[in-house]
């Protein structure tokens, strides 16, 4: 066997010595991502800041949900959630010798929710009277509805985050590159995807503003709301 693996050896200077330098990059990268923890990422739920306002009249709300209320309908109240999600992004890194690549690990922490939710009640209604102690009820529906969407929709994050982040190895590319293409996957892919599914929830928001609401809400306290907007 000596006899064969020499003249062999001296025919493919070449490839043993192209081997030799991917042997030696693959070490290089390895001592330089040793002691980088992985990936990782969190996901938390937004605690919403909640208000109520009074400062604009049934005229002014029916305006200012022109885009989203029944034709010809008068707006008692409204609620309003805004879909956020904030992110705050840590990568820890290591340099080569020559400063030109490196070995990176994200650490991301997401919060997402509505924040704030805004509840509006027509200014015809004073805090102590019967109607609007009913529209209230009724907003807070609305309210419920959007904080059930901020805990539907955790888990598909956690899965979507966990098949892009869990388990990976630390990134290796030229030096700066990690922080600059997460910033850009966050702001063009995963702020979107996640406000998307957030605002899903305007569909089950839809589902409760039905004629037939309106209607008992309009008959309560013995016709106390005709009265008030008649007035």
């Amino acid at each position: 066997m000596p006899t064969t693996s020499a003249p062999y050896a001296s025919k493919r200077p070449g490839l043993l010595a192209g081997l030799w330098l991917a042997l030696a990059a693959n070490a290089a990268w390895a001592d330089l991502c040793a002691g980088l923890p992985a990936p990782s990422f969190t996901v938390q739920k937004l605690e919403a800041r909640l208000t109520t306002r009074q400062e604009f009249s049934v005229a002014g709300l029916t305006r200012l949900a022109a885009t989203i209320a029944r034709p010809q309908q008068q707006v008692l109240g409204l609620t309003r959630g805004q879909a956020v999600v904030r992110y705050k992004l840590e990568i820890q890194r290591q340099l080569d010798p020559s400063g030109q690549w490196e070995c990176a690990s994200p650490k991301l922490a997401l919060a997402y929710g509505f924040d704030p939710i805004t509840v509006f009640i027509g200014r015809e209604f004073p805090p102590d009277s019967c109607a609007y102690q009913e529209i209230h009820a009724h907003e807070q529906r609305h309210l419920e509805t959007y904080k059930a969407q901020v805990g539907k929709v955790e888990a598909e994050i956690t899965q979507a985050l966990e098949r892009r982040f869990a388990d990976s190895a630390p990134w290796r590319g030229p030096a700066g590159q990690a922080q600059e293409r997460l910033q850009w996957e966050l702001g063009e892919r995963w702020i979107p995807y996640v406000k998307q599914l957030l605002e899903q929830s305007e569909a089950d928001q839809a589902r409760i503003d039905t004629p037939g609401e309106y209607a008992r809400i309009a008959a309560s306290c013995n016709g106390e709301i005709r009265q008030r907007l008649e007035q």
